[in-house]
């Protein structure tokens, strides 16, 4: 009993010295969750009430298994992807502050979000893939925000962490910077699978984790290479999702 207290009263004691703060308006917390409860109540999860490819979100629910319109004009090479919450300005500085910031600390929130939204996803899974950064974006960011996440979201899962199933072999431009339709086009041909793994990807259910789904090109770019490559079926799960160009 007494160990279990000592950590926890180190951490309530270093929390009240240099108590963390939200990543979203800088205010003291008391935990570190990494947001505050005012910051909480502005951001907007995604029900189950979404594409049954893509997930985005529908406004009212009208039964299960509909197609928005953009997957039923262009059906995705994955098999269905799902997102926590919304892409927009409560959510943005938080997302762009993990993803460029160092504001790791985030994690262990995120992964809670990633769990809740994709648990039937990950309980017939087989592998946890993170979408691969290029090694010179890599070696400018020192980490991949991509991977921190899949590799915590496998371990709460107990799945099979894969971390380099798949290769960026293009430098591509950020995404940010494209129409739509650019956006298809920068990741064209960007990733390749590691033939160390060509045998044990064959008729495995693959998940992969990324941080933010725009048009879903990174991950349908993905998702091909490993679908050609004898997976049996691929998912992604995100942390965000943009809903308005």
């Amino acid at each position: 009993m007494m160990k279990e207290l000592v950590p926890d009263l180190f951490t309530k004691g270093v929390n009240y010295l240099f108590p963390p703060v939200c990543g979203n308006c800088d205010e003291a917390i008391w935990d570190n969750t990494g947001i505050c409860s005012a910051c909480w109540k502005d951001l907007t999860f995604i029900s189950d009430a979404c594409c049954r490819s893509c997930g985005y979100p529908f406004e009212l629910s009208s039964g299960d298994g509909l197609l928005c319109g953009a997957c039923l004009q262009m059906p995705k090479s994955f098999d269905q992807c799902r997102a926590a919450l919304v892409y927009d300005e409560h959510s943005k500085d938080m997302i762009i502050g993990f993803k460029h910031a160092d504001k790791t600390h985030f994690v262990a929130l995120f992964t809670q979000w990633l769990s809740s939204c994709g648990t039937g996803i990950l309980d017939k899974s087989d592998f946890v893939v993170p979408v691969p950064l290029h090694r010179r974006r890599l070696l400018r960011r020192r980490y991949n925000q991509s991977a921190l996440l899949a590799q915590r979201v496998a371990r709460v899962h107990r799945k099979r962490y894969m971390p380099n199933l798949l290769r960026r072999t293009k430098n591509t431009s950020s995404q940010g910077q494209f129409s739509m339709s650019g956006r298809w086009r920068n990741v064209r041909n960007a990733f390749e699978l590691n033939h160390k793994y060509q045998d044990e990807v064959r008729g495995k259910h693959v998940v992969l984790i990324d941080d933010v789904f725009t048009t879903g090109a990174t991950l349908d770019a993905c998702a091909r290479v490993l679908k050609t490559s004898g997976a049996a079926s691929v998912s992604g799960i995100v942390l965000a999702r943009v809903t308005k160009e």
